[in-house]
């Protein structure tokens, strides 16, 4: 019998994923965000002054994504990048005033969709789902951290096999293909 994908909990966590986005974007583009802006700006507002790497640490983003990011708000005047006083050559990220007027903005669109989301939902249920989420998310988090653990493993493997392929004397080793 094949699996069925679609009685699945992470094929309704990615469904669910989906639509929250989706439902999110809508909210967002109505205060003239797009998704992931939303994110900048509350990382700002609870440490406004981070490099772009710290930034990007944070958001769990690649350093090029938050350089576009960061440039494309700049440009909406949201954020603005100032030259560290200790170093000219690292660049910090602040909240403009009005990049601190849409986090207020963010926190309703956000309060509107966890209402949304979870209107049939009791406090007992929610507080539920919350505790079950964060368990699923350290269990991915965790087979992240095993496979990063892994590849290292296979890495060193692979190393230790080429150096001993190259140390062979000629007669142990494999024809070139």
């Amino acid at each position: 019998m094949a699996f069925n994908y679609k009685k699945s909990i992470t094929f309704r966590l990615a469904q669910t994923a989906k639509a929250c986005r989706a439902r999110s974007g809508a909210h967002l583009s109505r205060i003239g965000l797009h998704p992931g802006q939303e994110a900048v700006l509350k990382v700002l507002a609870d440490s406004d002054g981070l490099s772009m790497s710290e930034l990007a640490l944070s958001l769990g983003v690649q350093p090029p994504t938050v350089t576009k990011m960061i440039t494309r708000m700049s440009a909406q005047d949201l954020v603005e990048r100032r030259a560290a006083a200790n170093d000219g050559r690292l660049a910090r990220v602040y909240l403009t005033e009005t990049g601190l007027a849409r986090v207020e903005l963010i926190d309703r669109a956000w309060k509107r969709l966890e209402k949304e989301a979870l209107a049939d939902f009791d406090d007992k249920d929610r507080k539920r789902l919350r505790k079950l989420l964060r368990l699923v998310e350290r269990n991915l988090a965790a087979s992240a951290a095993h496979d990063v653990a892994l590849d290292a493993e296979i890495d060193a493997e692979d190393a230790a096999v080429s150096r001993d392929e190259a140390t062979a004397p000629e007669a142990l080793r494999e024809p070139a293909e």
